[in-house]
Formats: C-alpha cells, structure tokens, sequence
C-alpha cells in the first residue's frame, strides 16, 4: 500500500472536526502552571531574577483570577463575529471593561508582598498606582496595540498581566462552538491578539498536533506544522536551535516574511509552556536576530526597548 503525504493546503480543507481547532485555557491552573513553569526555567536563564519575578507576577494572576467575573460577549455580538470572521471578544474594543483596573491594583498589590521589589521596580509601582483611570486606559490601549514607544518598557508587564487576566477569564467561559474561524494568519479567534509561541501537543485528541498560544487570552488554536504563523506561507521553513541546548525549543524561522516564532515540542519536554520559555530563551532571540530574522511578536511580559533618536 502506498502512503500518501498530504501538504499543508490538503490537511486545513479536511473535515475541521476531525482535529481540536481549540484549547480554551484552564481557568483553575493556566497562571499557576505557567509560574510553576518560570521558577524551573529561572536557574539557567540569563535574566533569572527577572523570571522569578514573572513568577510571582503569574501567581498573583492565578489568585486575581479566581475573583475575576468580566462581561461576557452577547448572544449578538457573538453572531455578528461568527458571520464576519472576526475575534469574538476583540481585544481591539473602545468598550474595555473597566474592572481590568482594579485587576492591575491587586496585581501589583501581591507582587509587592511577595517581597521581590527592588527599588526601581517600587518606584515603577507606585508610579502605576498613581495614574489616573484615563491615563491607565491610555497605556492599556498603547500595550494592546503594540505601540512600544507610548509605554516604559518596566510598565508594560504589569499592564499587560491585567488585561491577560481579564482576557483569559472572558477564553475560559466561551464554548468552542462559539468562536469563530478567522481569515488572519496568526490572529487569535477569541481576542485577536497574536501568538506568543506555538507547542506540539502530546496526548489524546491532541497528539501531535501544533498550537499557537494566544498572548493575551491563553486560548491555544491549531495551525498546521511546517507554516509561518506570521504570512501563513509554507516556503522557506526553518528551524533553529541552540548547540548543546534544549531539543524541545526551536525558533521556527520564514525567508518569506523574515520572521520567527518559537515552537516547543512536548514530547521532548512535557513541562513546556509556550509564553514561559519564550520568555526564558533569550539567548535563541539574540541569535536569530543575528541571522537576519525578527521576532514576529513581543513576549507579552518582556517589552522591547525603544531606540531613542540620539
């Protein structure tokens, strides 16, 4: 018998039922997972002490998580996405529930107690805790759009940490038969935020199967292997590792658009988790900048600082 190999193009045209589109985040352990994640990582990170204080930052979100009721997206609002393939709860909306606020407060509130502030980060705190609501929503509008240099690059984690919050509570109680297919290589179908990073899942339903994690909302959506989740071309994949580094984390790489996103493979580190790695790999960043390829998205809790004009 002889087997036939299918392209990319072939396997997204096949019955979508026959591969989970989704995997919503787990509303009871997705921070909780993710900090345990940073404290394994932190010990052979060049940035160590800041991964510990992401961890403690994903604690307090977990914590924060559990308090957390944000509106939901209306039975109307919801059809309209469906019919015009747009994100279901649009990260992009004018009308963001104002509790994300509150949500940061707390945030900060925690992180301040697990006695890991320094003096700058302090003064960073307080510096928050004093804005007004329209400035904070200012900054929130700045983070969400990717508007790097409208926020202090020290800020824009804790910002950012709110609005995941709020986002991720909004992913764990939509039904998948809910959310839309999108017509935008990468794209989130809940938030329409980008991807962090992407994981080759193992086990079950699941098997074998590549996941992007959504940056703000932790939903996971498939996108087929050996495809830039960036231009959704299929030529000129990569892959790139460290020598004498992990085989569970590459840097999946496009000539087409000359963009990277990392990608880690379960079975060779079950632990892997997809914004957590991301975080503790910047040696792999530093190298394929190197090469000549740019990061297709920011790591939500690592700003990028802004060149000044000198």
């Amino acid at each position: 018998m002889v087997q036939r190999i299918l392209d990319p193009g072939q396997i997204e045209s096949l019955d979508h039922s026959a591969i989970p589109r989704l995997r919503m985040p787990e509303r009871a352990s997705v921070f909780a997972t993710r900090a345990a994640r940073l404290r394994q990582l932190a010990g052979t990170s060049p940035i160590g002490g800041y991964i510990r204080l992401m961890a403690s930052l994903a604690d307090a979100q977990q914590q924060v998580l559990a308090q957390v009721s944000a509106a939901m997206p209306s039975a109307e609002s919801i059809a309209l996405a469906q019919q015009h393939s747009m994100p279901i709860a649009p990260a992009s909306t004018p009308q963001r529930d104002p509790q994300w606020r509150d949500v940061l407060h707390s945030l900060l509130d925690r992180v301040e107690a697990a006695g890991l502030v320094t003096p700058v980060l302090a003064r960073v705190i307080d510096g928050l805790r004093l804005k007004r609501a329209e400035e904070l929503d200012a900054l929130a509008d700045a983070v969400l759009s990717l508007r790097f240099s409208e926020v202090e690059p020290a800020s824009a984690p804790f910002v950012m940490a709110a609005l995941q919050v709020l986002w991720t509570d909004i992913a764990s109680r939509i039904h998948e038969r809910d959310v839309p297919y999108l017509d935008t290589p990468g794209a989130c179908p809940v938030c329409g935020a980008q991807p962090v990073a992407s994981i080759v899942r193992v086990g079950g339903q699941f098997q074998g199967y590549r996941y992007l994690q959504c940056g703000l909302c932790a939903t996971e959506y498939h996108v087929v292997r050996v495809k830039c989740s960036n231009c959704d071309s299929t030529k000129g994949i990569a892959y790139h590792g460290i020598d004498g580094g992990s085989d569970a984390l590459k840097a999946e790489s496009c000539d087409e658009c000359h963009t990277y996103r990392k990608i880690g493979y379960q079975e060779k580190d079950y632990d892997f988790e997809p914004l957590a790695d991301d975080l503790a790999s910047l040696t792999l960043d530093l190298l394929m900048n190197e090469a000549g390829y740019r990061r297709s998205s920011p790591n939500p809790l690592l700003w990028p600082e802004v060149p000044s004009d000198e």
